[in-house]
C-alpha cells in the first residue's frame, strides 16, 4: 500500500507497555509462536497491490473486474447521501500508471452549495482505529503520531483483501500511490539522484529530517498495536515490524500525509480524518477558503465559488509555505500567497553583553535564536524586521548598551560604520545562500520552459526558483539601504561578537 507523515512524533514504550509485551509473547503457545513465523513470511509476499516475490504485473487493465465497481459506488451503496461531485481521470506522466483520478462537479454550483457530506460511517479516525477514545488521546497526549496509527490500520486492512469493508478505498489509494494533482509524488520517495534537484533548499535538509522521523515512528509501531485492543484481537500473531518493511511503512505513511484531513472543532481522536472523496482526489490550493468540515454526524464540503459541470473542485490547504506543499502533497503553487523562507539569526553567546542583550531582545518581542519569515512580495519589509536585531548584536561600548537598554522600542543608536557592517553581513549572507543553488533563476526559466521536463524536476525547479526570486529582492533590499549610506561611511566598524546568520 502506497500512503505519508505530517509529524515526526513518536513515544518510547512506557514499562507497562514492555510487561504487557512480554506477557503477551511469554503467554504465546509454541504452535503459535510457529504459527506466526509462517504469517510473517506471508505478509512480505501479499502486502504490495497483490504481487509476490519477483513477479511483475501490470497496473493497466482490469480495474474494475472484481465487481466492486468505483469508490463513490461504494459509498453511495454504504449511506452516502445524494451528492453533486463525479469522478473523472486525467493521464499520468508515467504511462506504466493509471491516470490520476479527481473530484469534479457533476453539475453547475454556486458558491455555498454543499458538494458533498460524508457519513462519519465513512470517514477513517483515530478513534476508529483505536476503538477507543481515550486511548486514542493517550497516545496522542504521549507525541505518538496519529498518522502511524492511521497507516498501520489501513495496512492491517489491506492484507483483508476484498473481505476489508475498507477495500474500494483502499484500492483507490493505491491507485493514487500518494501521487498529488500534478502526478508527483512527495519527495519522501524520491531517489537520491532526484533530491539533488532540490540542492541548496532548505527543502532538502527537511525531507532528510522528515524521513528519519518515519524510521522513528516504525519503531514504535508494536506499542500502537499492543496498547489498541482492536489491532491485537483481530491480528494477534501479526506484530507490526515484522509484518511490514519499513519501505513499505514508509509508502503507506506518505499516501496517509498527502490525503489526511485536519479537521476543526472535534475531539483529538477525530482530528485526523480521512474522508474518501476527500484529498488526494480534492485538490489543493492555497487562494481557497473551502475546507471539509465536521458537522453533525458527517463530514460535508461546501464549495466557495461558483463551478461549472465537469470542472474539479478544490479545497484549501491551510497557510503552508511551498516546501510544505511540495513535501506533504508533492506540488509548488506559485501563487501561493502563503509562501516564505526563514531567515535564523542568534545573538552571540560570546559576547560579554549576551544577557543583557538578549533581555532587550525579548522586550521587544524576539528570542536569543530568532526566525524571521520573508513572505513572497514583502521582501523589504522583513530586511527592515532583522536589521534591528543585527544592529543590537553590533552594540559593543557598554555605555551604548546602557542607553540601549533604558531606551524604549528596538532603536540602536549605530553609526553610519557601524550600519556598513550590519549591511555588509546581511549581504553576505544572501548572497551566499544563493550561491548554495546549481542554477541561476534565468537557468531556471527556461527549464520550465520545456514541455519534455521530468515533472519531479519541475516542481523542484519551480520550487528554487521561488526561493531564489525572495533571497534576491532581500539582497536587492539590502543593496539598496548600503546606497543610501553617507559617502564617508566606506569602511565599515569591526564588531567581534557579530550576530549569527543561517
Amino acid at each position: 500500500m502506497e500512503f505519508t507523515y505530517l509529524h515526526n512524533k513518536c513515544i518510547s514504550p512506557s514499562l507497562t507497555v514492555l510487561s504487557r509485551v512480554c506477557i503477551s509473547f511469554s503467554n504465546l503457545p509454541k504452535r503459535a509462536v510457529s504459527f506466526h513465523r509462517r504469517r510473517r513470511n506471508l505478509c512480505f509476499a501479499t502486502l504490495v497491490d497483490g504481487k509476490r516475490p519477483g513477479e511483475v504485473v501490470s497496473e493497466r487493465g482490469g480495474e474494475e473486474e472484481d465487481g466492486f465497481g468505483d469508490l463513490k459506488s461504494w459509498m453511495l451503496n454504504n449511506g452516502l447521501p445524494p451528492c453533486k461531485v463525479v469522478l473523472k481521470e486525467r493521464s499520468s506522466h508515467d504511462k506504466e500508471l493509471l491516470p490520476i483520478r479527481y473530484v469534479a462537479a457533476s453539475e453547475d454550483l454556486q458558491a455555498s452549495d454543499v458538494a458533498v457530506s460524508v457519513p462519519n460511517s465513512l470517514v477513517v479516525t483515530l478513534e476508529r482505529v483505536l476503538g477507543n477514545e481515550t486511548l486514542a488521546e493517550l497516545l496522542t497526549t504521549n507525541k505518538l503520531s496519529e498518522l502511524a496509527c492511521l497507516a498501520l490500520y489501513l495496512m492491517y486492512e489491506k492484507k483483508q483483501g476484498k473481505k476489508s469493508f475498507w477495500y474500494p478505498y483502499i484500492k483507490e489509494l493505491d491507485r493514487q500511490r500518494g501521487r498529488g494533482q500534478l502526478a508527483v509524488e512527495s519527495p519522501l520517495l524520491w531517489s537520491e539522484a532526484e533530491l539533488a534537484y532540490l540542492t541548496g533548499s532548505p527543502t532538502k535538509a527537511e525531507v532528510l529530517d522528515r524521513a528519519d522521523g518515519i524510521k522513528r515512528e516504525y519503531e514504535e509501531l508494536d506499542t500502537v498495536w499492543f496498547m489498541a485492543g482492536s489491532l491485537f484481537q483481530q491480528y494477534p500473531y501479526d506484530i507490526p515490524t515484522e509484518a511490514f518493511p519499513f519501505e513499505i511503512f514508509k509508502q503507506a505513511f506518505v499516501a496517509i500525509q498527502s490525503c489526511v484531513v485536519h479537521l476543526q472543532k472535534v475531539s483529538l481522536a477525530r482530528r485526523f480524518a480521512l474522508v474518501p472523496l476527500g484529498p488526494p482526489l480534492l485538490a489543493y490550493s492555497s487562494n481557497c477558503k473551502a475546507m471539509l468540515t465536521a458537522v453533525d454526524g458527517a463530514v460535508e464540503l461546501v464549495v466557495d465559488r461558483p463551478y461549472k459541470a465537469g470542472e474539479p473542485i478544490v479545497v484549501w490547504c491551510g497557510p503552508q509555505p511551498n516546501s510544505k506543499l511540495l513535501l506533504n502533497y508533492g506540488f509548488v503553487d506559485e501563487d501561493n500567497p502563503y509562501d516564505r523562507i526563514a531567515v535564523e539569526a542568534a545573538l552571540n553567546t560570546e559576547d560579554p553583553q549576551y544577557q543583557d542583550k538578549r533581555m532587550v531582545a525579548q522586550r521587544n518581542g524576539k528570542l536569543s535564536v530568532q526566525v524571521f519569515q520573508v513572505y513572497a512580495g514583502k521582501e523589504k519589509e522583513a530586511v527592515s524586521d532583522i536589521l534591528p536585531y543585527l544592529r543590537l548584536g553590533y552594540v559593543s561600548d557598554p555605555s551604548e548598551m546602557q542607553s540601549v537598554i533604558s531606551s524604549q522600542g528596538p532603536v540602536c543608536p549605530v553609526s553610519p560604520c557601524m550600519e556598513q557592517a550590519v549591511l555588509d553581513q546581511l549581504t553576505v549572507y544572501f548572497r551566499t545562500r544563493l550561491a548554495g543553488y546549481c542554477t541561476s533563476i534565468s537557468e531556471d526559466e527556461l527549464m520550465l520552459a520545456d514541455p519534455n521536463l521530468n515533472p519531479k524536476k519541475r516542481v523542484a525547479t519551480q520550487l528554487v526558483r521561488l526561493e531564489k526570486k525572495m533571497l534576491s529582492a532581500c539582497l536587492q533590499a539590502t543593496v539598496d539601504l548600503t546606497n543610501q549610506l553617507p559617502d564617508h561611511a566606506v569602511s565599515p566598524c569591526p564588531a567581534p561578537y557579530a550576530p549569527l546568520l543561517k
